[in-house]
């Protein structure tokens, strides 16, 4: 049996996923003058992280599997219409979507994977 603080549904769960959404409104919606520069592709591999966390501190904390990528897919694509409308002096991007969906996809098969070698001692 694991260390009772990694139980899903248990307070250090949803603890992780409420900084994990905080951190990723932070990162999302910071405006693109405060948005440090980093050399080309950084950027994904941080949209990539990002919901790949999400999803992982989704499912740890309880959430369905369909259901939250649904959410996290939507959130997606709203963060990127958000950077495109906004005044946040930022740009939406599919390729940034692309990589939070990837993220997400990565996050989901990632608890799988840790889920069942759980299960297997």
């Amino acid at each position: 049996m694991g260390h009772p603080a990694l139980a899903v549904h248990g307070a250090p769960s949803r603890a992780a996923l409420a900084l994990t959404v905080l951190v990723s409104l932070a990162v999302l919606f910071t405006p693109g003058d405060d948005v440090p520069s980093a050399p080309p592709g950084v950027d994904k591999l941080v949209h990539l992280a990002l919901f790949a966390a999400l999803a992982l501190a989704g499912r740890w904390a309880g959430i369905a599997p369909r259901v939250l990528a649904v959410l996290l897919v939507a959130y997606a694509g709203a963060s990127e219409v958000v950077q495109a409308v906004a005044p946040l002096n930022r740009s939406g991007s599919v390729a940034d979507l692309l990589a939070d969906v990837l993220g997400v996809a990565l996050g989901l098969l990632a608890w799988t994977g840790l889920a069942r070698a759980r299960r297997s001692r």
